[in-house]
C-alpha cells in the first residue's frame, strides 16, 4: 500500500487537538524551560561563563539551549506515546485500517514535530521577557527551520523506543539514561569547550548539539555557535532522516496484541 495522506492528516490533526484541548498540558510544557531562563538566565547574568563569546549575555547564550532542551523533551514524548495507544488499545485499531504503516509513522511523526515546534516557538517569543533580543525575520525563519529538524529527529528517536518497548515501565529509564544526558551533553547550559577533553568528543555524537548550535549561529551570530550554520544543518538533516528512517522500520515491525 503506498501512502495515505488522508491517514497522516487524520493522526496529524489528533495530536493538535489533544494539545490544545489538554490546556494544563500546554502551560506545563513552558513552565520547565521558563524557569530553566528565569532562575539560570538571570541568576547567572553577571557570572563569567568559561567558554561562552564575548559580548553575550547568559540569558542570550542560554535560550538556544532552552529551546533545545523544550523540544527534545516535547518531541521523546510524543514518540513513545505510543506506547499509550499501546496500552489502551488504540495503536491495534490504527493498525488494523487498510492503510500502510509507513502512513502512520508519517502521521505520529507530522503531529509530534508540530507540537514540539509550536512549543519551541512560544518560548523563543516569551524569552523577550527575560531580556533574550531577536535579531529580525529572516534569523527567526531559518531558526524555524532547524526547531523542525530537532523536533523530527527525536520524534523518530521516540518511536525507536517505543517500537522496541513493551510496556511502560522502562520509560523512566529512558529519561534517566537518554533524555536527561542528552540535553546536558549538547552545550545547551554551557559551552562545550569547557568540558574535560575526553567528554567532548561524546558531545559531538549528540544529535541536540547540533540543533543548539545552530540555533545560537542563527539567532546570535556565526560568532556564538562552534560550527558553521551549514555544517550544522547538514549533519541535523542527515540524522533525522536516518533516526525517522530506523523507527519507521522499527515500528513497521511492532506487534500489538490482538
Amino acid at each position: 500500500m503506498g501512502i495515505s495522506w488522508q491517514a497522516i492528516y487524520v493522526l496529524w490533526l489528533r495530536e493538535m487537538k489533544g494539545m490544545w484541548r489538554a490546556k494544563s498540558r500546554v502551560i506545563g510544557s513552558l513552565g520547565m524551560p521558563m524557569f530553566f531562563l528565569a532562575f539560570l538566565g538571570l541568576g547567572f547574568g553577571g557570572a563569567s561563563i568559561p567558554g561562552m563569546p564575548e559580548g553575550l549575555q547568559y540569558i542570550e547564550y542560554l535560550t538556544p539551549g532552552i529551546i533545545g532542551m523544550s523540544m527534545l523533551f516535547s518531541s521523546v514524548f510524543a514518540g513513545i506515546s505510543v506506547l499509550w495507544d499501546k496500552e489502551f488499545g488504540f495503536l491495534k485499531e490504527v493498525m488494523v485500517a487498510p492503510v500502510s504503516r509507513l502512513s502512520l509513522v508519517l502521521g505520529r511523526t507530522a503531529g509530534g514535530s508540530t507540537v514540539a515546534l509550536m512549543q519551541g516557538i512560544m518560548v523563543l517569543f516569551l524569552s523577550t521577557l527575560l531580556g533574550f533580543k531577536i535579531a529580525g525575520v529572516i534569523p527567526v525563519i531559518v531558526a524555524l527551520l532547524f526547531m523542525c529538524l530537532i523536533s523530527v529527529t527525536f520524534v523518530g528517536l521516540g518511536l525507536v523506543f517505543a517500537s522496541v518497548m513493551r510496556d511502560m515501565h522502562g520509560f523512566p529509564l529512558i529519561m534517566n539514561f537518554v533524555v536527561f544526558p542528552t540535553f546536558l551533553l549538547s552545550g545547551a547550559l554551557f559551552p562545550i569547550g569547557a568540558l574535560p577533553s575526553w567528554l567532548i568528543p561524546v558531545c559531538y555524537l549528540d544529535p541536540l548539539t547540533y540543533g543548539v548550535d545552530g540555533l545560537r549561529g542563527v539567532l546570535l551570530g556565526s560568532g556564538a555557535s562552534d560550527f558553521s550554520i551549514l555544517l550544522n544543518f547538514i549533519v541535523l538533516s542527515a540524522i533525522s532522516v536516518g533516526m525517522v528512517s530506523v523507527g519507521s522500520y522499527l515500528f513497521e515491525r511492532t506487534e500489538v496484541e490482538r
